[in-house]
């Protein structure tokens, strides 16, 4: 765990050992996506970087989870880079695996898994004025860098609620990122808590083999019917020869998201949509008492939009109850806000990750000696989603306000277009620091939170969009093209900066 903000000011021991280590130019965190991207953009930049992983192996998120049937909820088309197609799909919605390799196949093609240090976990990142670098401190060693890239991603510290009499459960419990593939759920009673995006896809599966399900939700969620289908091989090779078809497609469905994510802010469309989410519904669930369980009590996108041609179908079944949002715990008998109880020998949590209060903050010390999350005090704010008060020379992937109902990888690309931007105008410049300069930045989040007034992720329901504090720290209020645009290049008249040598005159 880091230490303490009053710990900050190192020990001269400390200082004697980050003064002997080498000092790179960019420190990468994390080897998922964001990572990897990031250190592709930085090896073609000719720069001195390394990437640090906690983990064994990269992936980040589709290394991490591997519940029954985890996939994509954007196509696999457009949930890849840019610049680097792969024509080998096997379905237009990725599964888990196919995602991990195709990540390691990227690093692989692009030569920068040697520039990774495996099982390397950073527990602090501390600014040091002095010496104008950041000091990346892990369980290997102390590590410097003149520039560090958060790329720990949003979705990888797993969160449970805290509910009376968890600790008297005396059956297997494990959350669906860490599933446990030990646990033998055929001919057993299940609870599954959460009704979020991996719930979808692992209910219908563990159906197939439990005894009985035992579904608790708090809030029936809106779910779309799932547009895929298999690739055939014959459209693998056509890709594959004619690449202008699969960036056809991309485009095309850029637009198609693009459309979506304009048209919730429109009352008539959102309706439509609701429509579809009815139909896909009535279509498996006959029951009129389930259907109304099932039918969200708030406008679609207000949460996540799911997608499933199975959902509807598993909840139907015989074996299947679902509850309301858990109340208690006694034993093995779990009971819903109503009284209404289930005996159980495993529990699931479905119950999503830190999104709108991002952990990273607690291992972040900047230059005040602040820690990051003490600075945001639960309502994390960012400059464009990537750079943040009292953190000089640091950049954010994912960072708040840039959720939006498309790709990441559009998020990704936009952001690393402005870090490579921000770092070739630190070398031509001679840049010693780059800082979020305080107007820009309250402006920039005034501007943000009075346009998310008027969107549906703030029409009123409780989701992860929202931190602890009512705040909308998560989402992106204007479209995607406009964030590209924004985040197009580095400008420098809206930074505070300081050079390594004076500025000439002329």
């Amino acid at each position: 765990m880091p230490a303490a903000a009053s710990d900050a000011t190192p020990s001269s021991a400390e200082a004697t050992a980050c003064a002997d280590a080498h000092l790179f130019e960019v420190i990468v965190v994390g080897a998922g996506f964001a990572g990897v991207g990031a250190a592709i953009a930085l090896q073609q930049m000719g720069a001195d970087y390394l990437v640090l992983e906690k983990a064994s192996e990269i992936g980040g998120v589709w290394r991490d989870n591997t519940y029954p049937d985890c996939g994509c909820d954007v196509p696999a088309a457009l949930y890849s880079y840019s610049f680097a197609a792969n024509p080998h799909w096997t379905r237009l919605f990725a599964k888990q695996a196919e995602i991990k390799d195709y990540t390691l196949n990227t690093a692989r093609q692009f030569q920068v898994l040697e520039r990774v240090r495996l099982n390397t976990e950073m527990h602090q990142a501390r600014w040091d004025t002095a010496t104008s670098c950041w000091h990346v401190q892990t369980h290997q060693g102390l590590f410097r860098a003149r520039f560090v890239v958060m790329a720990c991603g949003p979705m990888h510290v797993p969160t449970r609620p805290a509910i009376r009499g968890l600790e008297t459960f005396s059956g297997r419990q494990f959350h669906s990122s860490q599933w446990d593939h030990g646990c033998n759920l055929t001919g057993q009673r299940v609870a599954v808590i959460g009704t979020g995006a991996s719930a979808i896809q692992f209910v219908p599966e563990i159906a197939k083999k439990v005894a009985h399900l035992s579904l608790f939700q708090r809030t029936a969620p809106w779910v779309l019917a799932k547009m895929d289908a298999p690739i055939s091989v014959a459209w693998q090779q056509r890709f594959a020869r004619f690449p202008w078809l699969q960036a056809w497609l991309r485009k095309a469905l850029y637009l198609q998201f693009e459309i979506l994510n304009s048209g919730l802010r429109y009352p008539f469309f959102v309706k439509r949509l609701q429509k579809a989410g009815l139909k896909n519904m009535q279509r498996s669930v006959k029951d009129p008492a389930l259907r109304q369980q099932l039918t969200p009590d708030f406008a679609l996108g207000c949460k996540r939009i799911l997608q499933s041609n199975s959902w509807y179908r598993a909840l139907s079944q015989p074996h299947t109850t679902v509850f309301k949002g858990v109340r208690e715990i006694e034993g093995r008998k779990i009971t819903d806000s109503e009284g209404q109880s289930a005996e159980v020998d495993v529990l699931i949590f479905a119950t999503g990750f830190e999104v709108a209060n991002p952990p990273i903050g607690q291992h972040i010390i900047g230059a005040s000696g602040q820690r990051l999350a003490d600075q945001w005090q639960g309502s994390p704010q960012a400059y464009l989603g990537t750079m943040v008060a009292d953190c000089p020379n640091l950049f954010l992937t994912f960072g708040p306000n840039l959720y939006t109902f498309s790709s990441a990888f559009v998020m990704i690309e936009a952001q690393l277009q402005f870090i490579r931007s921000a770092l070739r105008t630190a070398r031509e410049k001679q840049l010693a620091t780059i800082a979020v300069n305080a107007a820009q930045l309250a402006h920039y989040n005034q501007q943000l939170q009075t346009a998310l007034q008027r969107t549906v992720w703030n029409s009123g329901c409780a989701s992860y969009f929202l931190d602890r504090n009512g705040r909308n720290s998560t989402n992106w209020p204007w479209t995607t093209f406009f964030m590209r645009w924004r985040l197009r290049r580095f400008r420098i008249a809206e930074f505070d900066v300081t050079y390594a040598t004076p500025p000439t005159r002329s």
